[in-house]
């Protein structure tokens, strides 16, 4: 099953999509009040709701306060190209190696695109990928409860060319894609071991691809939710991407009109079209 938010009718719901594809509508009136009480009880009550009979937009599985993190340098590969771009290599060489994870705030989860919704690339940037990762879902209390696929879109000429760049590498309109819902944990076989794979498509041809394992993570998910927890409280929980084993080389950068699509085994599949970051800010937006 698939914990989904989800829209019918100009109306937003909860709701778990089963096997068959159809979708149960929940009590709940949000996925952050899912989080913040007891998620396994909540979602396998919602299983045997009412069937939605309308026409359904799946919308990106976070809401209210629960906020999006990330880890990074959690594989090699990343590790290697982060060196690769940066003119501070040994930062990212020392990270790997740490015992402190590198964690950093992504997005609200009013910023996140879901599935099918565009994802954006910096006109200041010259390079921008995506990022392909599991996230964990997390509840308040700290425990994973859930998966879902994440599409970690990243600047890596504006993060390499300073490191306390990071924020503006990482965070802005349509820098983060969430989805399609949020596989329950108990329904995962193995964290551990679970396909990643990613496809970019430009004029109907695939012009990039690339496949990873969670086999290849460096550090435990668990160690990853701790760090994040201390001295810090998630009252709606908290999605964390876990670090990418995934990214191209430095000659590949993503265009507008470009489509990415990242699945992640027993997680779900997350399709986004590529557009310039600029045209998903509002007009009546920027500084007053």
């Amino acid at each position: 099953m698939l914990v989904v938010r989800y829209q019918v009718r100009g109306q937003t719901f909860v709701g778990v999509r089963t096997d068959d594809g159809a979708i149960h509508r929940s009590d709940a009136t949000s996925l952050a009040s899912l989080l913040a009480g007891d998620f396994r009880s909540s979602v396998e009550q919602a299983a045997g709701g009412p069937v939605e009979t309308g026409e359904v937009r799946l919308l990106p599985p976070v809401d209210g306060r629960t906020e999006v993190w990330a880890a990074g340098v959690t594989y090699e590969r990343s590790s290697e190209a982060r060196q690769e771009e940066s003119e501070v290599a040994d930062v990212y060489a020392r990270v790997y190696g740490a015992d402190r994870p590198e964690l950093f705030f992504k997005s609200v989860a009013w910023r996140v695109a879901g599935d099918g919704d565009p994802i954006g690339i910096r006109t200041d940037s010259a390079v921008d990928v995506p990022e392909p990762e599991l996230a964990v879902v997390v509840a308040a209390d700290g425990t994973i409860v859930g998966y879902t696929v994440c599409d970690d879109v990243s600047s890596r000429s504006i993060e390499g060319e300073n490191p306390l760049y990071l924020p503006q590498a990482k965070v802005y309109a349509g820098a983060c894609a969430l989805g399609p819902g949020i596989r329950p944990a108990w329904e995962v076989s193995d964290a551990y071991d679970l396909s990643i794979a990613a496809v970019v498509t430009r004029g109907g041809e695939a012009v990039w691809s690339a496949e990873a394992s969670t086999k290849m993570l460096h550090r435990r998910l668990d160690d990853l939710v701790e760090y994040l927890f201390r001295q810090y409280d998630l009252p709606e929980g908290a999605i964390l991407s876990t670090g990418t084993g995934i990214v191209p080389e430095l000659d590949f950068t993503l265009t507008a009109g470009d489509t990415v699509a990242i699945t992640v085994g027993e997680v779900g599949t997350l399709t986004n079209p590529v557009v310039d970051a600029s045209s998903l800010i509002p007009t009546s937006g920027g500084p007053q």
